[in-house]
């Protein structure tokens, strides 16, 4: 990519104009430049469905489960940064579970078959096999970490809940509770740095909370709040997307620890979708768009 110039100062593969980043797009000389990341297209999913979970990055993530029409699914999915595979069934279709870890090494918890369910699940690459259950059954939950160092936070237990616990790849126990109960919330990070956004309270929320290993803090809120998001990413370089506020949304935003700053877009307004990555190299897939999806993007910074 050739390097411009914009008062004097050189930009090449980073966007950006005298620091400042109030502003997604702007346009300068006739030339449209995005502040954060971009979105562009990826090979589509196998099976179009909503209420989906994943995990993993953008060159090896990982689907699975969801929901067709009224069907819990129990797909699982692989990709290899251009397309889609299949991979080990669930076992029993779940909708509204959450997942995190790596396309080899990954743990899924929650949802529902319909029922709201414990179950806890672990995949090797291959096949998934039976975890440690948690302590409290959810869904629409959210999910950080890895298979030995899990972080499971919030969900609908019938009402909204604050409730996390830790995962050691064996069972799960009490973490710190939520300030602010919610469902269908994103988050990113690990166990002792996890990220906490959005969802609902009854109204859509844009509290974001910090955990440390031991308790949650206040973090900065989103910009839009929203529900039926996904995560991904790290503690001080979060990224959200999709959701719904009044009707299913493309808004990504972007965080630093401190603040949420707009990314680019989604090309496909999406909610209940899947999420994996990190904030420079991000996944989206799935989701409701009033239909069933099987639409994937990716984020690059």
């Amino acid at each position: 990519m050739a390097i411009k110039t914009i008062n004097e100062i050189a930009v090449a593969s980073i966007k950006t104009w005298n620091g400042i980043a109030a502003a997604s797009v702007k346009t300068i000389n006739g030339e449209t430049w995005t502040h954060g990341g971009v979105w562009s297209a990826g090979g589509a999913l196998a099976s179009a469905r909503k209420r989906l979970a994943g995990c993993g990055t953008q060159t090896a993530g990982l689907s699975f489960g969801g929901q067709v029409i009224g069907d819990e699914q129990e797909i699982t999915e692989e990709y290899d940064g251009a397309a889609w595979a299949a991979g080990g069934i669930l076992g029993s279709g779940t909708k509204y579970l959450a997942g995190a870890g790596t396309l080899t090494a990954a743990f899924e918890c929650g949802g529902s078959i319909p029922t709201i369910t414990a179950t806890t699940r672990e995949y090797n690459g291959t096949s998934w096999s039976a975890g440690g259950n948690l302590a409290t059954a959810r869904q629409e939950l959210a999910c950080c970490g890895d298979l030995t160092a899990g972080l499971s936070f919030g969900g609908n237990t019938g009402s909204v809940s604050a409730v996390t616990e830790e995962y050691n790849g064996t069972s799960w126990a009490g973490g710190g509770a939520l300030a602010t109960a919610r469902r269908a919330l994103g988050g990113g990070g690990t166990q002792i740095a996890g990220l906490a956004f959005g969802g609902t309270t009854g109204s859509d929320s844009a509290v974001t909370e910090e955990y440390d290993g031991a308790a949650w803090a206040a973090g900065g809120s989103l910009n839009t709040a929203r529900d039926g998001l996904a995560g991904a990413g790290s503690q001080s370089a979060g990224l959200g997307f999709g959701g719904h506020v009044a009707a299913v949304s493309a808004v990504t935003e972007e965080y630093d620890g401190a603040v949420w700053a707009s990314g680019g877009a989604l090309a496909t307004a999406r909610t209940d979708l899947g999420g994996a990555g990190t904030q420079a190299a991000g996944l989206s897939f799935g989701g409701d768009t009033g239909s069933d999806s099987a639409v994937t993007e990716e984020y690059t910074k």
